[in-house]
């Protein structure tokens, strides 16, 4: 479902843009829809039959995103799993200081080979109501003033949906541009329709590597931008916001963790108007790749922050709970699969 279809549903019912307005803004806040003005009821302020609609519509958006099971991690985050209407599943974050991860797609077809989402490939794309309603969802149990759109799925291949959801966030859901946060591995789309919207969102664009020829090997499906140029596009946007470019580095051991790839990151990122985020991998121990040593990582943060790039180490939410984007899913559908196997035959 599209934020358009529940603006057309409420039309059809007589409802002006206003009462639209005021009902989706409800729904975006968590409260009742039929939440009325401060000086106003609402039975005085919404046309009989929108009224007595808003029951059924309440449930069927409810419907968009439903709490599968949480999972509380000890740095104060919360990893949700998330049921669509369609019984798929996708993960939500809530982050630490009032802040929210939610998911764009279901699967995602980059494919990064770190990446526990990208394995399962590209099953469907999210709506932009059902990546509202994830806000929605998450307002229940605390306020959210921050959106980043950083979990399962890449959002520049479900732009549409993305940019729709993104433009109601900041302007009916209270929440500022800078502070919805989108996320991408680089697609030259991104960098044309961000600029021409109403709403400018903040840009972390998923470097990794300094090197052309590793950074295909490692997200094997992202367009052929080379991190020079995908770095000019992003200072550009940035100073055509106002707002700096978040670098995203997952720190793999002895893969782009040399002296050599932290020379790369200052000849690409020193003087430019960035902030590095080195994310150590949320490694297990039967996985193909690893996070550094801990003292490895504080020696980076050092020696690039000392050179002149304003360098922060990003830990993924959760990692206590083994919540590394797609783990949540990809636990919960092994599970639902050993059901059907278990199942006797009739």
């Amino acid at each position: 479902m599209r934020i358009h279809d529940i603006h057309q549903r409420l039309a059809d019912l007589g409802a002006k843009p206003l009462h639209s307005r005021r009902i989706v803004r409800a729904w975006l806040h968590g409260q009742p829809l039929d939440s009325g003005t401060r000086h106003q009821p609402s039975e005085s302020f919404l046309p009989l039959a929108v009224r007595e609609a808003l029951p059924a519509l309440g449930e069927e958006l409810d419907g968009l995103a439903r709490l599968r099971s949480e999972h509380p991690g000890s740095d104060g985050s919360a990893r949700l799993l998330v049921e669509l209407a369609d019984k798929q599943m996708v993960e939500s974050v809530l982050l630490p200081r009032d802040g929210l991860c939610v998911s764009t797609q279901v699967g995602c077809a980059v494919g990064c080979v770190f990446c526990m989402t990208g394995k399962s490939g590209l099953l469907r794309q999210v709506g932009s109501a059902e990546i509202v309603a994830q806000v929605a969802l998450a307002r229940r149990f605390r306020a959210v003033k921050k959106v980043v759109f950083m979990g399962m799925g890449e959002p520049a291949h479900n732009l549409d949906n993305v940019l729709e959801a993104i433009d109601l966030l900041g302007s009916e859901g209270n929440i500022g541009h800078k502070n919805l946060v989108f996320s991408t591995v680089g697609d030259l789309r991104v960098f044309e329709r961000l600029p021409q919207q109403r709403v400018k969102p903040a840009l972390a664009l998923s470097l990794h590597t300094s090197r052309a020829d590793l950074r295909a090997e490692l997200l094997p499906k992202a367009p052929r931008i080379a991190p020079d140029e995908l770095v000019e596009l992003g200072e550009a946007y940035a100073r055509t916001v106002g707002y700096p470019i978040q670098y995203q580095w997952t720190l793999l051991k002895g893969i782009n963790d040399s002296r050599e790839e932290m020379d790369g990151i200052l000849r690409l990122l020193k003087g430019k108007y960035a902030v590095m985020n080195l994310i150590p991998y949320n490694s297990l121990e039967v996985d193909d790749y690893q996070r550094p040593d801990g003292e490895r990582i504080v020696e980076m943060v050092r020696y690039l922050h000392s050179r002149g790039v304003l360098t922060k180490v990003r830990n993924s939410a959760g990692q206590d709970v083994e919540g590394g984007c797609g783990q949540l899913r990809a636990r919960a559908v092994d599970v639902v699969n050993t059901r059907r196997l278990r199942k006797p035959a009739h």
